[in-house]
């Protein structure tokens, strides 16, 4: 068989520089012979007009509380310190404090209403205080799950299942790749402010899809991606010698074996030679104007920082990368909240807002979907100095493609426990995300073990019309 043929290191050598890699220079030298962007299912047939055509995901990881930025609850400060009432929590489920007297916890910080449509914002967000109007604000968030890791295993792939595609995935598969010299979804990690949970890679892991359709983390210290540069001693011509003679292999393979993941080892060979040299342009922020970066409150470019992230997943954006996760670990306070959190804020305040304004001035955020929030939210209760896990109501914010700003989307409770006006679940939001890029998700399935698979799940979901431009 094809795959049982062996080829020794001479015949390798002789048919790389012989062959294919002949003509290796010339390839440096002409981006045409570069693969054009990969289609995705829908590539020219999508349902709906999109509004946007990518997304930057503002993951706050740990679980901002709402009390302490976006949800106003003056009830619950009345009863700071007393026991918190037990008709909103009988039978209901609790993180840490489950058995424990519940006493109510009043915010520690004061609300203000901004913008013309004069949003409650805490003294903690100023700087997004003053985009308020870009941003429809949905205070009746809720999920399924109560601890981290499955927690954003659900908010990034509708289920806490593992081996199931996160939602940036589902995007590629299904809208394709806009560049050729970038991952079309990409990961980037910052933390300050304590409370920094890890956060494990399977929440961007491409799941039962072709692994082309994974997420690629790049690094906050030193290079971007590992080994990404050429050995010492070996030239750029060299190198694509290689790549084009695995090509060829993998091609012979390709042609015994019915395996969509030896296409998709092809493409990443690919796509990691030509980062050799989009990679370094990138992430190389000395090109940025000092205004850009003192807008975003960048003082070091080389300091890793979330501040420096949200410009590179502008940069990320503009070079037609189609899904950027920006995790900030430092939002799970149980305890020290009222001096970790006004931390937190600060290190991602100034940065969430310039990002707006920047993609704003440059004709972007009108088809740029912007997702800004946690994995789920915090109790109106206290624990010691700090609030546990919530799951019942909690806040997140949206912005840009086609998103109505000034907006503010359902309700919780007087004390905050339980949404009660307009309930939102996260395959709410994933219905809604498609909808904005043009797929309806009640057909956008894959078909896995005999199975449809979608990424809103089997339960009913809508489309949160109300927030939509």
């Amino acid at each position: 068989m094809l795959h049982d043929l062996s080829v020794n290191r001479r015949t390798f050598l002789n048919r790389s520089f012989a062959g294919l890699g002949g003509i290796a220079l010339s390839s440096l030298m002409q981006p045409s012979r570069a693969q054009a962007p990969w289609p995705g299912r829908y590539d020219n047939a999508l349902h709906y007009s999109p509004k946007a055509k990518r997304v930057i995901h503002l993951c706050m990881a740990g679980g901002p509380s709402q009390f302490e930025s976006f949800d106003y609850k003056p009830e619950l400060n009345k009863i700071h310190g007393k026991e918190f009432p037990a008709s909103f929590t009988k039978g209901q489920q609790l993180a840490q404090l489950q058995g424990s007297k519940l006493i109510a916890r009043g915010s520690f910080t004061n609300f203000r209403k901004y913008g013309e449509s004069g949003i409650y914002v805490s003294d903690l967000f100023p700087h997004m205080a003053k985009v308020i109007d870009r941003f429809a604000v949905i205070n009746s968030m809720t999920t399924e799950q109560i601890n981290h890791d499955p927690a954003h295993a659900f908010f990034n792939s509708g289920s806490i299942v593992k081996g199931r595609p996160s939602m940036g995935s589902w995007l590629l598969y299904g809208l394709g790749a806009e560049t050729t010299d970038l991952p079309g979804y990409i990961v980037l990690m910052s933390a300050g402010g304590g409370g920094a949970q890890p956060v494990s890679s399977r929440q961007w892991a491409s799941g039962f899809l072709p692994g082309k359709y994974q997420g690629v983390q790049f690094q906050s210290n030193g290079a971007a991606v590992h080994y990404l540069g050429s050995p010492d001693g070996i030239c750029q011509s060299t190198q694509r010698q290689v790549v084009d003679e695995v090509k060829y292999l993998n091609g012979l393979l390709s042609e015994s074996r019915s395996d969509a993941e030896i296409a998709a080892r092809i493409s990443q060979y690919e796509m990691a030679f030509r980062m050799q040299s989009s990679v370094p342009g990138l992430t190389d922020l000395s090109s940025e104007p000092k205004s850009v970066r003192d807008l975003y409150g960048v003082d070091d470019i080389d300091k890793p920082s979330f501040a420096r992230n949200c410009i590179l997943a502008r940069r990320m954006a503009e070079r037609g990368v189609r899904f950027v996760q920006l995790y900030h670990r430092a939002w799970d306070h149980h305890g020290n909240i009222e001096k970790d959190m006004p931390f937190a804020a600060k290190n991602t305040d100034q940065a969430t807002a310039a990002l707006i304004l920047d993609l704003e001035q440059r004709g972007m955020l009108e088809d740029t979907l912007i997702i800004w929030g946690g994995e789920f939210g915090r109790t109106p209760m206290g624990q010691g100095t700090g609030r546990d896990h919530h799951i019942n109501a909690f806040s997140l914010l949206m912005a840009g493609g086609g998103i109505k700003g000034g907006t503010v989307h359902g309700k919780s409770d007087e004390l905050g426990y339980a949404a009660v006006e307009n309930k939102t679940s996260v395959h709410d939001l994933h219905a809604t995300m498609l909808h904005l890029l043009g797929i309806d998700d009640a057909a956008f399935t894959y078909k896995f073990q005999g199975l449809d698979f979608k990424l809103s799940g089997v339960e009913p979901c809508r489309v949160i019309k109300q927030i939509l431009a």
